[in-house]
């Protein structure tokens, strides 16, 4: 099918570029920089031969493969992001190619002694004789989600030159921001047009996700009370100490280090403050909407509490929603799965339907009409100098989008 030359060429094209998205920023996208992959990726699409390629002013990219069949079929969509995550370094990217992967040691950077291991990361052992792409220990790799974007664009190029695959109308997008959970915010699902789609955005081969975390995030404000330390007795308040008793009054095991599966948590993940005042960030996280409601309401609960002991506000507590899980809205139309599905199996591809513990652009998606399930893309850990994906894994979600799109058309004949 596609050769591993040419997704290798296209993948390191998009990751060398720096698209790191900002969560302090108020615009979209979130940093200019995004514009320059953006751009490219419009001019690329054209190039391939797909039509009705636009961006509009925030940077959303949309472009069709029209049908080729003479009968009825939904409009799908494909939708990945181009954006990469502020968790760590996406700039001055130097992918690493590492052929015929022997299971062993890799040294992605021998100066800083950065290496990446099978004895800590066992899922690269499911790759040996793969060709793998890492980083080289100083930058995150991008394939979170530029592997999503290969495998779309590539997909689209096959079926243009190779008509003899029948498939409907195609719709691809691509969001900007999807890693500081903006990426669906100023999606135009009416002019997407689709009546279902699928974000490319998943990690090991095989991954078919319907369901997410439902997700809030809180800020808890501490407020002290700062004097000179000489004269302080009965006067000062120290916020940290506040802080860290509400930090140790929250479920110690109900955090992402100890839970996994279906398993909600609190995350702490930002620490800001000083004597008169602290801020703690968290987000909340649960699957189950009664325990994410539950979750919300102990972080506030909590927060009385301590304001009862000092008899007056100490703590202030903002708890925003941020999306939901997607489940509610895909269950109702559930062939969208089974469509992903039987398109892995008849490619031999074990799928492995999953919850996903995060979110994607699809959960919003999914509640703003437009019934999104997740499919994988291939990579491994994301978000940080670790990250890698094998080439193999790309050339497979890329087929999986053809025969999805194949089916879909066979199955409304």
């Amino acid at each position: 099918m596609i050769s591993k030359e040419h997704i290798i060429k296209r993948f390191v094209s998009y990751v060398t570029v720096d698209t790191e998205s900002d969560p302090n920023s108020d615009t979209t996208p979130s940093t200019a920089k995004q514009w320059d992959l953006a751009n490219a990726l419009v001019e690329e699409l054209k190039a391939i031969g797909m039509e009705d390629v636009s961006i509009d002013e925030n940077a959303y990219i949309m472009a069709t493969l029209p049908s080729n069949v003479d009968h009825e079929v939904p409009v799908i969509g494909f939708v990945s992001h181009f954006d990469t995550s502020p968790d760590f370094t996406g700039a001055n990217v130097k992918p690493q190619i590492h052929e015929n992967y022997d299971g062993k040691d890799i040294v992605l950077n021998a100066e800083k002694d950065i290496i990446l291991s099978p004895d800590y990361f066992d899922d690269l052992l499911l790759y040996k004789g793969q060709t793998l792409i890492t980083t080289d220990g100083t930058t995150l790799l991008g394939a979170d989600d530029k592997a999503g974007i290969t495998e779309i664009v590539s997909a689209m190029e096959y079926m243009i030159q190779h008509p003899e695959i029948k498939h409907g109308k195609i719709r691809v997008g691509f969001t900007p921001d999807e890693e500081i959970g903006r990426g669906a915010h100023k999606f135009d699902v009416e002019k997407f047009g689709a009546e279902w789609a699928y974000t490319m955005d998943g990690s090991q081969v095989g991954e078919l996700e319907y369901e997410n975390f439902n997700a809030a995030g809180a800020v808890v404000t501490v407020h002290g009370k700062i004097v000179h330390p000489g004269y302080a007795k009965g006067k000062m308040v120290n916020s940290i100490y506040i802080a860290t008793e509400y930090i140790n009054s929250l479920p110690r095991l109900e955090t992402p280090e100890h839970t996994e599966g279906y398993e909600g948590f609190f995350h702490l993940h930002t620490v800001t403050g000083d004597v008169d005042e602290t801020k703690l960030e968290y987000i909340i996280r649960d699957h189950d909407k009664e325990h994410f409601e539950a979750r919300k309401e102990v972080m506030q609960k909590l927060a009385n509490e301590i304001n009862s002991q000092y008899g007056r506000e100490v703590i202030s507590i903002e708890i925003n929603n941020q999306y939901f899980n997607m489940k509610e809205k895909v269950e109702p139309v559930m062939h969208i799965v089974d469509i992903a599905e039987e398109a892995m199996i008849q490619l031999d591809i074990k799928p492995l339907i999953k919850a996903i513990r995060g979110g994607t652009d699809g959960s919003q998606l999914s509640y703003m009409g437009l019934p999104c399930p997740n499919i994988f893309a291939g990579g491994h850990n994301f978000h940080g100098r670790y990250e890698y994906i094998p080439v193999e894994s790309m050339i497979k979600a890329t087929e999986v989008i053809c025969k999805i799109a194949e089916l879909t058309a066979s199955k409304h004949k």
